[in-house]
């Protein structure tokens, strides 16, 4: 099976037409061999990498499919090998009399007791 087609029916992609530009762009590779070409072939047990826009998926065919159908009939086509995304660093917490960031406009009780710790400086 082409790997555009597979894409699509793997949903990787939400059109034929964007996994054919994937596959030609560069950013597909089949096991660790680059690809030019959205027609080159992929079979069972192949190891596809595929680099998205902010994530790299490492995905081993496990079947090809007849049809592109629900998510919970894509998931069966492939085994997911990515490697899990790194952890978000926590967020410092802001110094007194600052408040948390997207906390929203303080209330006037808020806005007093923001008054009332810059008086004291």
């Amino acid at each position: 099976m082409r790997v555009d087609k597979w894409l699509w029916y793997a949903r990787v992609t939400k059109s034929r037409s964007l996994a054919q530009k994937l596959a030609a762009g560069g950013h597909v590779r089949i096991n660790k061999d680059k690809i030019s070409s959205a027609s080159k072939t992929v079979k069972a047990d192949d190891v596809l990498t595929i680099v998205l826009d902010r994530r790299v998926l490492v995905l081993k065919v496990v079947a090809l499919g007849t049809r592109r159908g629900p998510y919970a009939e894509a998931k069966l086509l492939y085994e997911d090998l990515s490697p899990p995304p790194p952890p978000k660093p926590e967020a410092p917490s802001p110094p007194p009399g600052q408040r948390e960031p997207g906390s929203g406009r303080p209330t006037k009780r808020d806005r007093r007791k923001m008054d009332a710790f810059r008086r004291e400086d």
